[in-house]
């Protein structure tokens, strides 16, 4: 059997990215696509989301510029879970104190992570909005306010939460497609087309759409996916239906615009908006048919691409054999194994032959001893 060996890392965070493209080719071939349809996985990262990059860029960038003391410093984060994830790990790592500020919607997964890594973690209500004192960004602001060394490294404004993915995540991407050869059976623009991401504080459609556009393909296609409730998407009219409605998938969409999201169309060429429903169903496909055991916002990324191939601008890129789609795929289903949703993808009672036929055997009585060579 063939591996590629690696050298032993010096610690977790060197195991941050460095993560696959995988080609989703059922669901391309169900949905009819004819465009190579492509998955970064990024629940393979050290700590299992595509926050771990941002995590440990923005740790090691506030390290350079002396803004964290080594045995002093707290470091305060209101997040979604994951990005808290990202940064309890490197602290643990780094051996600063952590507290995590995240709304109660989130699952009780990513607290269990949270402090089992070690950090401190205060819920906080889901209604209240983001400029709420008793908001997660409220809370945390208060907590840096009074506690003494505390530090907010806030992936909303910090340019590395951008950079983080200009220069590794797009790169990566780059990588995989270019590397990959064209044959006669699986033909490539050996080009990515096209990338599709949900945005959350945007950092990742940013940063990965400024590293494909710059040095790559300037033609890229870039799409936005916000869901229905968020305000992110533009233009703003896509956002009236649905306004201000609970979301339950986590870690994209806001009530405000991050300050690190570019909307500028040159950055996020379109928008498309999702509903958890499509979103779940997705995540179910991508299991059951890919075998990628992927969570919620993964499922908004690919409805929201197979969404936006089926519009006129898409229809030309599904229709080309040979054109590369990326749609991002950013964490694992760990963190939400005992949300309502996914408990109801898993557990759903599917109709088969295979099922009708061991229920039928079941059903039997059992007359035949079992022979104990079997056992």
């Amino acid at each position: 059997m063939e591996f590629t060996p690696r050298q032993i890392l010096d610690n977790a965070l060197d195991a941050v990215g460095n993560t696959p493209v995988i080609r989703l080719d059922k669901i391309a071939a169900e949905h009819g696509l004819k465009c190579n349809l492509l998955g970064k996985l990024e629940f393979v990262s050290a700590g299992g989301s595509i926050k771990d990059r941002i995590a440990k860029a923005m740790v090691l960038a506030a390290e350079k510029e002396g803004k964290l003391i080594p045995g002093k410093s707290v470091v305060i984060e209101p997040t979604s879970g994951n990005t808290g994830i990202g940064l309890a790990m490197a602290c643990a790592i780094k051996g600063y104190s952590v507290v995590i500020t995240m709304p109660k919607k989130m699952s009780l997964e990513k607290e269990a992570l949270l402090r089992a890594l070690g950090a401190q973690v205060i819920r906080t209500p889901d209604e209240e909005p983001w400029d709420s004192p008793r908001s997660h960004i409220g809370v945390a602001c208060r907590l840096q306010r009074e506690i003494e060394h505390g530090i907010i490294l806030d992936q909303y404004r910090n340019v590395n939460n951008p950079l983080a993915h200009e220069y590794t995540t797009g790169p990566e991407i780059i990588a995989s497609v270019t590397s990959t050869p064209s044959t006669r059976t699986k033909p490539s623009s050996m080009k990515v087309d096209a990338f599709v991401a949900g945005a959350g504080t945007g950092g990742t459609i940013t940063g990965v759409s400024r590293a494909l556009k710059k040095t790559h393909n300037a033609n890229c296609i870039v799409v936005g996916v916000d869901p229905i409730g968020s305000i992110l998407a533009l233009p703003n009219s896509l956002n009236i239906s649905g306004a201000g409605n609970p979301y339950v998938v986590e870690g994209i969409g806001y009530d405000f615009i991050p300050d690190v999201l570019s909307r500028d169309e040159s950055d996020v060429n379109y928008w498309m908006k999702t509903s958890d429903e499509d979103a779940f169903k997705a995540v179910q496909a991508l299991m059951r048919k890919e075998g990628l055991l992927v969570g919620g916002s993964s499922g908004s990324a690919l409805c929201g691409a197979l969404a936006w191939l089926k519009t006129e601008e898409g229809r030309n890129v599904a229709g080309t054999e040979g054109l590369n789609v990326v749609v991002l795929l950013p964490d694992g289903i760990r963190n939400y194994m005992s949300k309502e949703w996914f408990l109801k993808n898993a557990f759903q009672t599917e109709y088969s032959d295979l099922a009708t036929r061991i229920s039928g055997i079941l059903a039997q009585e059992e007359i035949m001893p079992v022979p104990q060579a079997n056992l």
